[in-house]
């Protein structure tokens, strides 16, 4: 009879053998780190290239899928290198050795220590050398193919100036809450207007909600909401509380003449393009007897405008227009005018103990560039355009090339 230990045994020597030859079968299955991984148009991206590649991406702690962000960022440079050897525009070694210094320089190092911090994390300089040598080759290809078409002219400068100054650039997302006061109800308005302050402080939907039911601007349908406006064009003292705020953060009470406000911080959003800075403004007042009840009078003014040098034929001698610096234009006034833009109207604020409808109108923003603005403003729109060249261009290289990944 056969024991157990036997029969175990028996089929260890049977399985062991097998087991190394499945070992070795496997050992032999793996590919060689210079075997190709991808070959793009017959050139071979290695596995060696993409796994030296993921390490670089990891010092640089670069996001997302790194295998793969290697892989398709090989992909491209072989594509990329193809015409630069078809165009006699190859990086040569001092634009390589520029470009290894400059990009050492952001870690405060010189290349040499910079070769030995990668070899210490088992990086070859020659992975460091490629990666830059990609580099320039493909900006001096992009810069020679469409450098001419990617000219900015002074008036494309001059639009996007208009735009920074009053879409684009650092601008501001708030919501406001505004309520009348009289000498004899300030007491009791200045009460609940704080107790609010305090119980809606974090609470977007909640201020919302009480700007629709308690606010008297003319932004209570939005429940209190400003929208995007440019910071710069924001009153400098409001301006001055908001900005310390966390989203949602509501200010204490502010008095604006007639009126106490509180306002909610929504968002704040900076961009890597020159901010024209709003120096000063330019509007129009007209007072309208009658407060309140004389708004149609002010709604058919409003139609029959369309730019404030209008108001000289419709309405002479029955306005005035002020061209003040941001920060001295009077509180309720430069609140009302942060909401508009040019040639738009406002007809919520009252004057002579709310007898008068203030009938606003802005007609412009004057705007000061920094220093050298102008040349900053075609440099972006240049490289944008180029950008934008370039990413089309490298699409269509990869539609006509013939890829073939290896399993």
């Amino acid at each position: 009879m056969t024991s157990r230990a036997s029969l175990s045994s028996r089929f260890s020597r049977v399985v062991a053998p097998l087991a190394m030859c499945l070992a070795a079968g496997s050992a032999l299955a793996q590919p060689s780190p210079f075997s190709a991984a991808v070959t793009v148009n017959g050139q071979a991206v290695t596995h060696y290239e993409i796994n030296q590649r993921v390490a670089f991406l990891e010092l640089l702690n670069a996001p997302g899928d790194l295998v793969q962000t290697a892989r398709e960022t090989l992909i491209d440079e072989r594509l990329q290198g193809a015409v630069g050897d078809r165009l006699g525009l190859t990086a040569d070694p001092d634009q390589v050795e520029a470009g290894m210094a400059e990009f050492a320089g952001r870690a405060n190092m010189d290349v040499q220590t910079f070769l030995a911090a990668l070899q210490a994390e088992g990086i070859a300089a020659e992975t460091f050398r490629d990666f830059v040598s990609a580099g320039v080759t493909w900006r001096t290809i992009v810069r020679q193919r469409f450098g001419p078409q990617s000219q900015v002219s002074e008036e494309e400068i001059d639009r996007a100036l208009t735009l920074a100054s009053s879409d684009e650039g650092a601008q501001i997302n708030f919501a406001e809450l505004v309520i009348p006061i009289t000498p004899d109800t300030g007491e009791e308005v200045r009460a609940r207007i704080t107790q609010l302050a305090e119980t809606l402080d974090g609470s977007i939907g909640g201020f919302s909600a009480a700007a629709r039911d308690n606010s008297a601007a003319g932004t209570a349908l939005q429940g209190g909401s400003v929208g995007w406006r440019p910071l710069s064009s924001i009153p400098p003292q409001l301006r001055a509380i908001l900005l310390p705020m966390p989203i949602g953060g509501v200010t204490e009470p502010v008095p604006l003449g007639n009126a106490i406000a509180i306002f909610q911080l929504r968002g704040l959003e900076e961009r890597d393009f020159v901010t024209p800075r709003v120096t000063a403004v330019e509007y129009a007042e007209v007072l309208i007897p009658g407060g309140v009840a004389a708004m149609p009078e002010a709604v058919a003014l409003r139609d029959s405008l369309d730019v404030c040098d209008d108001l000289y034929g419709i309405r002479p001698g029955g306005f005035t227009i002020t061209t003040l610096p941001v920060g001295d234009v009077p509180g309720d006034i430069s609140l009302e005018l942060a909401r508009l833009d040019a040639n738009e109207v406002s007809m919520s604020l009252t004057r002579a103990n709310g007898t008068e409808l203030l009938f606003l109108m802005l007609c412009g923003r004057s705007v000061e560039l920094p220093e050298g603005g102008r040349e900053e403003v075609r440099d972006s729109l240049f490289q944008a355009r180029m950008e934008s060249y370039a990413t089309g261009y490298l699409a269509e290289l990869r539609a006509e090339a013939i890829i073939d990944e290896t399993p």
